[in-house]
């Protein structure tokens, strides 16, 4: 049985995992500099909800550094117990993600119903603060999208999607604590819970984009595959054709049969005709092909 394979371009992905790293790096130290806003505006003002927004800052520095560490397994090569790589550990990141942003939806929901209506002071400069790191958040949640989709990474996605809902909740807690203090409890709980369904919506989002892949649903229609295939001159049956999802990356696994009076040179041949076909109609780089001879 002959076996042809092809790798990719390993320089390109991992200069692409080098930049992903740095984009959390960054957005790492962006949510520290948020963190130690929100604890100064908590502890000085005796507002819980900013308290609680800070003790969720802190998750997220936590998860920045968790991102970090999984960029850098997933960029190993691939090895005897991972043969097609570490690529899915950026998946399964994105899985934990959307699980943090679930759960962050229903705290929102329950903080919400169980919200009193304790003494807070309101303050001009602690408003103040607020604002900067609403806007921190903005900016922080603009720029990592348009990173993730320059460098086409599903964490960065994702976590540009957590920080939009930090933007949500920190607007949340800014609207809680000024009505808080005037009285309008209940327009702050209708605000919370809005917020709280627009979180659970977008950790559904990540939720379907996460478990093709670690469930391996087909990357590609496996009768596309077949009609492609079998359009190359040469080929006398697909005997088996799979294809899964390996991070934001594709995977074609394949065994075909040809002639059994052909050259293992032809055979070649034909295997790279495929490979050329696959990579440029369906986007393809990791291909293996297994050529027999037809009987």
């Amino acid at each position: 049985m002959l076996q042809h394979t092809m790798d990719g371009s390993a320089t390109s992905r991992k200069d692409n995992h080098y930049a992903v790293q740095r984009v959390i790096f960054i957005e790492g130290l962006a949510n520290l500099f948020v963190l130690v806003l929100k604890l100064v505006v908590g502890l000085t003002t005796g507002s819980l909800a900013v308290l609680g927004d800070a003790v969720h800052s802190l998750s997220d520095v936590a998860n920045n550094v968790v991102a970090w560490f999984v960029i850098r397994l997933a960029n190993e090569p691939a090895d005897r117990e991972h043969p097609y790589g570490h690529r899915k550990f950026e998946t399964l990141a994105v899985f934990g993600l959307a699980g943090l942003l679930t759960v962050l939806g229903f705290e929102l929901i329950l903080r919400a119903l169980q919200r009193g209506s304790p003494e807070i002071e309101s303050s001009i400069w602690g408003l103040t603060l607020m604002g900067v790191v609403l806007l921190a958040n903005i900016v922080l949640a603009l720029w990592e999208r348009r990173w993730a989709m320059r460098l086409k990474s599903d964490i960065l996605i994702a976590d540009a999607s957590h920080t939009f809902s930090d933007v949500m909740t920190t607007l949340v807690v800014i609207i809680g604590w000024q009505l808080s203090s005037r009285g309008y409890v209940w327009l702050d709980t209708l605000c919370a819970l809005g917020v709280a369904c627009l979180v659970l919506y977008l950790a559904f989002g990540l939720f379907k984009r996460a478990l093709p892949g670690l469930v391996d649903e087909f990357a590609i229609d496996p009768r596309e595959l077949t009609t492609a295939v079998m359009s190359v001159r040469g080929v006398e049956s697909v005997r088996t054709i799979r294809s899964r999802w390996l991070g934001q990356n594709r995977a074609v696994d394949m065994v075909i049969t040809v002639d059994p009076a052909l050259l293992i040179v032809e055979s070649h041949e034909i295997a790279d005709q495929i490979e050329s076909l696959i990579e440029r109609e369906f986007d393809v780089q990791d291909i293996s092909i297994h050529v027999e001879p037809h009987q």
